[in-house]
């Protein structure tokens, strides 16, 4: 598919190769794959159990160190740099969201969400306000003081979401996100995270094995014995046009398209 010079991804990956053991204990996960991401938009990367999309997605997202190949974020070369500036990076750009939504028991919603701003400095009070401003964004304004306990499975998920999004991440990766949901809450979760793609203007990367998601990506990736064999948009768009609309959504202003289709 062609892609407009103007519009460079914010993920290029190449060659990347990963297993698990050594010697004749060697499973291999990862061979070869190469793969882009743009600005604006949802991709879905599905495949049955060991198919390496999880894996795919620990590489991309600076969580695991491939055995070769390269990941270039943001345009950083992440794994040229060492685990301190990786881990500065990861906080800095990256937002994750994970299936067992990662909540602190004894927390209530706000704390949970404003606590890495905590770890960055921010003071205690505009903490808070960025805390419950993620929290009115992803639906629960009126849900702030409670505690995990308190709160249903699809609340829990969107307070992990609103606490991902709280640095202002470039790139959101999910790991199963709605495996623990009903359908109503998968859709709701499914639907914030692209509309997290299409208002911040920001790369969403989501491994899954439910089908009920993928009316809402732009793109799909299915992977099989850690290979892509499918890349497509069912929609038929292009990711360069859509990073072009995120960014005039996130800043006003009008682009060229170019000569891309």
């Amino acid at each position: 598919m062609n892609r407009s010079d103007a519009i460079a991804p914010s993920i290029s990956a190449s060659g990347l190769v990963h297993g698990y053991g050594k010697g004749a204990a060697r499973t291999p996960v990862l061979h070869q794959l190469s793969l882009q991401f743009w600005p604006g938009e949802l991709s879905l990367m599905m495949g049955a159990s060991g198919s390496g999309k999880s894996t795919l997605l620990a590489v991309l997202s600076g969580l695991l160190r491939p055995e070769s190949g390269s990941v270039n974020l943001l345009d950083t070369p992440i794994w040229n740099l060492t685990e301190r500036e990786l881990e500065r990076f990861r906080f800095q750009h990256c937002g994750y969201v994970f299936q067992n939504f990662n909540l602190f028991p004894a927390l209530t919603a706000t704390e949970q969400v404003a606590l890495p701003l905590h770890f960055a400095g921010v003071r205690e009070t505009q903490a808070r306000q960025r805390a419950e401003a993620a929290l009115d964004e992803v639906g629960l304004s009126g849900r702030m003081g409670l505690r995990p306990a308190q709160l249903s499975g699809g609340e829990k998920q969107r307070v992990a979401i609103a606490r991902a999004l709280i640095g202002s991440p470039k790139v959101l990766f999910a790991d199963e996100p709605t495996s623990a949901l009903d359908s109503a809450n998968s859709e709701i979760v499914i639907a914030l995270l692209q509309k997290i793609a299409k208002t911040h203007g920001a790369t969403v990367i989501t491994v899954t094995h439910d089908p009920r998601l993928t009316g809402h990506a732009e793109r799909i990736i299915r992977l099989q014995d850690g290979m892509v064999i499918e890349d497509s948009r069912p929609n038929g768009t292009d990711g360069a046009a859509l990073s072009l609309a995120a960014g005039t959504a996130a800043t006003g202003t009008q682009h060229s398209t170019g000569n891309h289709p």
